[in-house]
């Protein structure tokens, strides 16, 4: 064999295995598996808190939805609601730190008696109750000239008086109360009789010092429903939310009985966070 002939082989050789180095198949890099963190969950905003309030509980004037759960209602009676006209020309919540005066030569009654206050207090401890904020309270308030109001569960009240003043003093001229943001009717006045505003079937019982004594356990055993998804035989408790007096089923003649939850006399605010402790235990509400 030539020379030529040689260099031509050797370089055939050389081409054929580069090709083959070219065609053959190169190894896969293996691929890195990062673990991908699951998303936060993100916290229910406000709106979305209310119109799960709102769908939860039952129909009314300001409630809509499916009747599936059992509501206890509250009427807070005979509170002192009252606006009066300044000498500045501005309406006010009449009361007995400034308005005593007032009280005794004018409306020649008793400073003592209006206590507007009490109803404050009252509603903060229904309001701030676990029972509302799941969904399972309905509030209304029946004032000494027989303004009736229902209370959205959304609703935020003031927790300084003087706040809570000029929106009652708002809510009694205009009638009714709208959230800025999305225009739900949070109070609003209804018309009476209270009667015809619950449910059928409803069991009312009145709060009184003087009425049948039950230990708050008792109390929720033998007139709380134990499964507080049913609708049926829903339970409406009268409390007084004035100074002095009683509730009496002369005013209330719907009221099937009188009960107490102590043997001693107790505020509305008290003997309302007694009642609500226990049905928020029957109700397994945490």
């Amino acid at each position: 064999m030539s020379d030529e002939e040689s260099d031509v082989a050797a370089f055939s050789s050389t081409s054929s295995s580069s090709e083959e180095e070219e065609h053959a198949p190169q190894p896969k890099k293996k691929q890195r598996t990062t673990s991908v963190p699951a998303p936060l969950e993100i916290a229910p905003t406000a709106d979305a808190a209310s119109s799960a309030i709102q769908h939860q509980t039952n129909s009314n004037s300001l409630l809509s939805g499916a009747k599936s759960k059992s509501r206890l209602i509250v009427l807070l009676d005979q509170a002192k609601l009252e606006t009066i006209k300044n000498r500045r020309g501005n309406y006010e919540l009449l009361n007995c730190d400034d308005h005593r005066d007032l009280c005794k030569k004018k409306l020649r009654k008793d400073p003592k008696e209006f206590r507007p206050d009490i109803c404050h207090q009252e509603l903060l401890a229904l309001l701030d109750s676990p029972l509302n904020k799941s969904g399972h309270l309905q509030i209304y308030i029946r004032t000494s000239r027989n303004v009736l109001i229902e209370l959205h569960p959304s609703v935020r009240i003031p927790r300084t008086y003087k706040r809570f003043a000029g929106l009652m003093v708002q809510l009694l001229h205009k009638m009714k109360i709208k959230a800025s943001d999305n225009g739900t009717t949070l109070m609003k006045v209804i018309k009476n009789p209270f009667s015809q505003h619950l449910p059928v079937g409803t069991h009312v019982y009145g709060m009184s010092c003087q009425g049948t004594l039950y230990s708050p356990m008792g109390l929720a055993k033998a007139l709380i429903p134990v499964n507080p998804n049913e609708s049926e035989n829903q339970v409406c408790f009268v409390i007084g939310a004035m100074a002095t007096g009683h509730v009496t089923v002369e005013d209330h003649p719907y009221i099937e009985k009188m009960i107490s939850i102590s043997e001693y006399p107790l505020s509305g605010a008290s003997a309302i966070n007694r009642i609500l402790g226990v049905i928020e235990h029957q109700w397994g509400i945490v």
